[in-house]
């Protein structure tokens, strides 16, 4: 499946995970996964795409079972998160996103509500 964002930019391949991806984004929802042989758990707040893929920004609530040392939102590969689902774990936007961020013109699929 592939998915056209317009005419000018490539057709990015739709991961089986969207789904949960943007349950998770409209829930306010933390997801789980494995990311780089660690596991993350994530608060996502906006997919896009960028050079034909699609990325998942997010602020990153635990990796590898530990809180990180500064909260920060991280870019994530939507490819590279294997295992992923959605957590009981509710989350606030937070103040650290920007959903009006140039690098988010006119590829933005979902985000999160501010």
């Amino acid at each position: 499946m592939t998915l056209t964002i317009s005419e000018d930019r490539p057709a990015a391949a739709v991961p089986d995970t969207m789904p949960l991806v943007f349950e998770a984004i409209v829930k306010q929802q933390a997801i789980a996964a494995s990311y780089n042989r660690g596991s993350v758990t994530l608060a996502p707040h906006i997919v896009y795409t960028k050079h034909g893929e699609i990325y998942l920004d997010a602020l990153t609530l635990e990796r590898d079972g530990q809180p990180p040392r500064e909260a920060k939102i991280g870019a994530f590969k939507l490819t590279g998160l294997t295992g992923l689902r959605v957590t009981p774990r509710r989350f606030a936007a937070s103040e650290l996103f920007d959903a009006k961020d140039a690098k988010y013109d006119g590829v933005t699929l979902l985000a999160i509500e501010q």
